[in-house]
């Protein structure tokens, strides 16, 4: 084990008192999902007594760091999944479906982010940021069904909405969100690449993910043979949204784009209030834990400019042709707000697992 990794067991106020450590597991260690949940891991200090890396054939052997130590990515067997605490699903769909049920079982508790169990009877769509939100207790369970990480974009949009409400009663929302490449992972963002350096040399364009050109074009709809479609990722932001931002909220007019970017949503929220509001209440009621808002021009926030960081950047503009209209300009890095989603619900569960386990 990392010195690292014993400096971030013994320095966590919260998580493995005693000595406690816990052992987990990623599964599509080599995704982009996967990469970023052992960089939050090891961000956060989450007290690991070994992090296992999981993932296909196509990342087998692979080299990748944790918490400082390099090690291989392994085979997905069932006996890897023995003795675990916490199983991150950073996989694709069909992975999690085939290998969920099998850590349930061996005992350890489910993380999943590839969003393949939101459907599952015993399943909870969560986002401890909203829950912190509105104030919400975690009730405890010896036995939890699998978590599933909220939609990174359902997780901006509800939290920008419930402090927007601070600032006056809202009437209307409407929310265009820029999808990028890279929520369909590593394949997405190759596509993209090839089809941008295809263009460019009056090369056919592969499409075997988005079944549409994405390169220097947006699009409401993907190609027939493209799965999932922008139409179910838009249902399923709305639903996701629904289910962390509590029953009097809200519900956004919402329109997916995908946008010929590698990295990072973008929104567009127009927010009509009720009454009179101005930019500065707007600012400050939007302002706190997760949100930063930019002033200027220079600072506006960019997609770019939000990758790596954990907070959502937001800009407020009132809106020229209605007089309590105003637009939230935001961008957030959408794999480090899964992730990190992802993380956080791991640390809430671990409060209910018995200690001593892992020695």
């Amino acid at each position: 084990m990392s010195s690292s990794l014993k400096t971030a067991a013994i320095s966590h106020p919260d998580l493995g008192r005693g000595g406690n450590l816990y052992r987990v597991a990623i599964v599509g260690a080599g995704s982009l999902k996967g990469k970023e949940i052992a960089e939050v891991l090891n961000d956060r200090n989450f007290p690991s007594a070994d992090v296992k890396l999981l993932d296909d054939d196509e990342s087998l052997g692979q080299l990748e760091s944790v918490g400082g130590e390099v090690t291989f990515i392994q085979k997905i067997r069932a006996e890897e999944f023995r003795n675990l605490d916490f199983t991150f699903f950073g996989s694709d769909t069909q992975c999690t479906r085939r290998n969920w049920t099998i850590a349930r079982d061996a005992g350890s508790d489910v993380v999943d982010l590839s969003f393949a169990l939101e459907d599952e009877p015993d399943a909870t769509v969560r986002s401890p940021w909203l829950e912190r939100q509105l104030g919400q207790a975690l009730v405890p369970e010896l036995q939890p069904g699998p978590a599933v990480i909220a939609h990174p974009a359902a997780v901006v949009v509800a939290l920008l909405l419930l402090r927007a409400q601070k600032a006056g009663k809202v009437e209307r929302v409407v929310a265009t969100v820029f999808e990028p490449a890279s929520e369909h992972g590593q394949k997405g963002m190759d596509e993209l690449h090839e089809q941008t350096v295809n263009l460019l040399s009056f090369q056919q364009l592969p499409k075997s993910i988005f079944d549409t050109q994405v390169a220097f074009n947006m699009v409401a709809r993907y190609g027939e043979q493209s799965v999932p479609t922008l139409a179910t990722v838009e249902s399923r932001i709305l639903k996701h949204y629904r289910k962390i931002a509590g029953k009097d909220a809200l519900t956004p007019s919402l329109l997916l784009v995908q946008a010929p970017i590698f990295h990072g949503h973008a929104f567009a929220i127009h927010v009509e209030f009720a009454g009179a509001a101005d930019v500065e209440s707007i600012s400050q009621s939007l302002a706190g834990e997760h949100v930063n808002i930019t002033h200027g021009p220079e600072e506006a926030p960019t997609n770019v400019g939000a990758a790596g960081q954990a907070d959502i950047q937001v800009s407020v503009v009132p809106d020229a042709n209605q007089l309590n209209g105003f637009w939230l300009w935001a961008a957030s890095d959408n794999l480090r707000i899964a992730a990190s989603t992802a993380v956080e619900c791991a640390e809430t569960m671990a409060a209910n697992r018995p200690r001593g386990k892992v020695q």
